[in-house]
C-alpha cells in the first residue's frame, strides 16, 4: 500500500497524482492541518482521483515531545482533521500517522476512544532527505518491498523526488508481481464541531473555499 504524508503542496502533489493515474493506482493520503488550509484545492484534486484521505495532525508537531501537555496533543489531531474537512468539504477517514512516527501512549489511547485508525509503515522511502534523488528513492523501496515481500510504504507528496520517482517505482512494482492496494474506511470520521469552528475562526476561510493567492503567498512568507 502507498501512503504520502505532509501535503497538500503546489507541484508536487498534483504530479504524484498524474503518476498515480497513469498507473490506475490509488494511495491513502496524510495531509497536515495548515497545508489543506493553504491549498484545499489541491486536497480536493486528491479526493476527486479516488484516494482515500486521513489526518497528519494540524501543524506536524511531534506529539511524543515533553513540551507538548496531552491536551495539546489532542488538539493537533482534533483540529488536523477538522481542518482536512474543511478543505474538503466533507469527512475525511477515521485513519491517521503520527508526525515522525512518534506515537505518544496518551494519544494512542485518546485515537482509541474516537475509533481512529492508526498507521505506522513497513517501508520507508527516506524520500524526505535532502541528498535523495528518484533513482535512489526506487532502489530504496524495491529493495526493502523484495526483501519483506509487503507493506506500506511510506512517502511524501510534498517533495518533488518523490513524484519524479514515482513512474519508475509504479513500474518497477507491476512488473515484480506486486499489487498495489487501496485501503478505505467503512464510515467517515466524525469531527468536533469546536475544532471545526476553531478552525473556520482561526484560519478565517468558508467550508470548500479556495484563498487568494496573496493570502496563501502571505502566510507562506511569515
Amino acid at each position: 500500500m502507498l501512503s504520502f504524508d505532509d501535503g497538500p503542496w503546489p507541484g508536487n502533489t498534483p504530479a504524484v497524482l498524474k503518476a498515480l493515474e497513469d498507473e490506475c493506482t490509488k494511495a491513502l493520503f496524510f495531509p497536515i492541518g495548515k497545508h489543506a488550509t493553504y491549498h484545499p484545492e489541491i486536497l480536493r484534486q486528491v479526493l476527486a482521483a479516488g484516494h482515500t484521505i486521513g489526518a497528519h495532525t494540524w501543524s506536524h508537531a511531534n506529539l511524543n515531545s515533553k513540551k507538548l501537555s496531552e491536551q495539546q496533543a489532542r488538539d493537533e489531531v482534533e483540529k488536523g482533521f477538522s481542518a482536512v474537512k474543511m478543505a474538503l468539504g466533507t469527512t475525511p477517514s477515521p485513519f491517521f500517522r503520527f508526525p515522525e512516527l512518534q506515537h505518544n501512549p496518551q494519544t494512542m489511547a485518546y485515537l482509541g476512544t474516537r475509533n481512529i485508525a492508526i498507521f505506522s509503515c513497513d517501508l520507508d522511502s527516506f524520500d524526505y532527505k535532502r541528498d535523495g534523488n528518484p533513482d535512489k528513492i526506487v532502489n530504496t523501496v524495491m529493495t526493502k518491498v523484495d526483501k519483506l515481500g509487503k507493506g506500506i510504504i511510506l512517502m511524501h507528496d510534498f517533495q518533488k523526488h518523490t513524484a519524479e520517482a514515482l513512474p519508475t517505482l509504479l513500474r518497477r512494482l507491476k512488473a515484480g508481481g506486486y499489487k498495489v492496494v487501496q485501503m478505505k474506511a467503512k464510515t467517515p470520521m466524525q469531527t468536533l464541531p469546536e475544532y471545526d469552528e476553531a478552525v473556520l475562526k482561526d484560519q478565517k476561510i468558508a467550508p470548500v473555499s479556495t484563498r487568494p493567492v496573496s493570502s496563501v503567498v502571505q502566510t507562506v512568507s511569515q
